[in-house]
């Protein structure tokens, strides 16, 4: 049996052989480094784009990084735009709630100040009071408060003057007295508050009555205490006092 037969006998006792060129380890998942492996004819089987193929992965794992980063850029954006849309919706839906329930509370304004002017003059009593409180309870739970007390200072923004008066008590305008309590939701007025002010009393400069009267020489910008000039045109000539004495 010649040496090329013993060979082919015991590759046939192996079995077939297999060869792994895979460029990545699927174990390690590291990249392997070719081999030079030849043909039994002597030709290199090896790959030879080996180092382009390469450099076609970095680049399209570029281009894939910039495509990520601009998709991220916009997926920010509609998210901004997005919190804008909802913040702007929420503060239109706040005030077109607060202008519905202030329209039909201020409608119920002339209602609160009769029931504060019976509370005033002792007729709120009885079932009546039980109902007037529940009332007030109701409308204070949707935001409507009542403002103005006598002795807070006069706030033009919030406040109306009907009467005004002086007073050694107050060092600025000051209200006096509430003749009409005002309303408010929220920062909205609804009804100023109806008021009295009192002022300070502007102190009064004394001034005497020489310095009140202007002296008409002052006025012309002569000297009143300059001895006054004869006048020439009343002179009298010398023969003229001799004929008087005649």
């Amino acid at each position: 049996m010649t040496p090329e037969h013993a060979h082919d006998e015991e590759q046939e006792r192996a079995g077939p052989v297999i060869r792994d060129r895979r460029r990545i380890d699927p174990e390690t998942g590291a990249v392997r480094e070719p081999q030079d492996t030849a043909s039994p004819g002597g030709l290199d089987l090896t790959v030879p784009l080996a180092p382009a193929a390469g450099a076609v992965d970095a680049a399209r794992m570029a281009e894939l990084e910039t495509a990520l980063a601009e998709r991220t850029l916009d997926l920010q954006r509609l998210q901004a735009e997005y919190v804008n849309y909802k913040r702007r919706v929420d503060r239109d839906r706040a005030v077109a709630r607060e202008g519905a329930v202030g329209g039909v509370l201020a409608a119920l304004l002339p209602v609160l100040d009769d029931i504060g002017r019976a509370r005033d003059h002792g007729e709120l009593e009885g079932g009546f009071k039980a109902v007037a409180d529940s009332f007030e309870r109701a409308v204070a739970a949707l935001g409507l408060v009542r403002f103005g007390e006598a002795g807070e200072a006069f706030d033009p923004r919030v406040h109306e003057a009907l009467m005004h008066a002086h007073s050694d008590e107050v060092d600025g305008p000051t209200c006096s007295a509430v003749l009409q309590a005002g309303y408010r939701i929220g920062e909205r007025v609804l009804r100023p508050a109806r008021v009295a002010v009192a002022e300070p009393v502007e102190p009064v400069t004394s001034t005497s009555v020489d310095d009140a009267l202007v002296d008409p020489l002052v006025d012309l910008g002569l000297d009143p205490e300059a001895e006054a000039a004869p006048d020439p045109a009343f002179q009298e000539s010398p023969g003229t006092e001799s004929h008087r004495d005649a």
